[in-house]
């Protein structure tokens, strides 16, 4: 009857120990499957100009939901001052540009191979108003009459540039000079503008179609300045380059292109 006991007793304990070995086993593979999906994931930098920031944090959401391996990181900013940043040496994976001048410095240098660029999109030059002012401006001819107008830094800003060069076109900018505040992106262009610190401001027209404080008071005449291009690439020394091709040919998918369209894009 002991013996039989003891052979009961013996068999519980085994059993016990086998379970645990199991969950031991299957916590384990649990723990070495997650470390695996950790180390799968890759983050990508993209530099793009800042008037993208709304259309991009959409993209952003609808390109991650599709590639769950890859986390996008966006700086945004002044074109000319995300051109100089990456030529200097920033860990940037994808750049997209707001002027091609800007674009093709990189280009000239070997930072972007002809092969993985695109012109992805085009834009509008706009004078955009305070809805909120005494001193309503109703088109470019009338800047002359301004306190203050804000502009983007033409060296790094390319609506900066875009806009001097319209105004140089229609003979304004020797008068109006002096009244310029310069800002480091359109986007302080159009807080500036919103706060009513200036009495105009020139910006692209997708900035001016995100805020309900503004009014568009003119549209830049094409002929006036070069024509508005966004050119996207590849870094060719991304250290992710499969993923930043995915993304780059993301980017020029139907689907993509129409969420640009409805920011305000056109395409080019």
């Amino acid at each position: 009857m002991k013996s039989y006991y003891r052979s009961l007793i013996s068999m519980l304990f085994l059993v016990i120990i086998l379970s645990g070995c199991s969950v031991n086993d299957q916590t384990t593979a649990e723990d070495s499957n997650k470390q695996d999906t950790s180390k799968d994931k890759v983050e990508l930098t993209v530099s793009a100009a800042a008037s993208l920031q709304d259309a991009m944090t959409n993209i952003k959401a609808d390109f991650e939901k599709e590639n769950p391996n890859i986390i996008l990181n966006f700086n945004f900013g002044g074109s000319g001052a995300l051109q100089q940043q990456i030529s200097q040496g920033a860990p940037v994976d994808v750049f997209i540009s707001a002027a091609e001048d800007k674009f093709q410095v990189l280009e000239d240098d070997g930072l972007i191979d002809k092969s993985d660029r695109t012109d992805l999109v085009g834009n509008e030059l706009v004078l955009v108003v305070p809805k909120e002012s005494n001193n309503r401006i109703k088109g470019f001819e009338e800047l002359t009459k301004a306190g203050k107008i804000a502009l983007g830094t033409p060296e790094t800003v390319p609506a900066g540039q875009y806009g001097k060069d319209t105004l140089e076109n229609l003979k304004l900018w020797s008068e109006i000079e002096d009244k310029v505040i310069f800002a480091k992106d359109v986007r302080q262009v159009l807080t500036y503008v919103e706060t009513n610190n200036v009495d105009a401001g020139i910006v692209y027209k997708t900035d001016a179609l995100t805020s309900d404080k503004v009014e568009i008071a003119a549209t830049a005449e094409e002929n006036t300045h070069d024509p508005i291009i966004y050119p996207a690439g590849i870094i060719k020394d991304s250290s992710h380059y499969k993923e930043a091709k995915t993304f780059y040919d993301y980017l020029q998918t139907d689907a993509t292109l129409k969420t640009l369209e409805h920011y305000g894009f056109r395409r080019p």
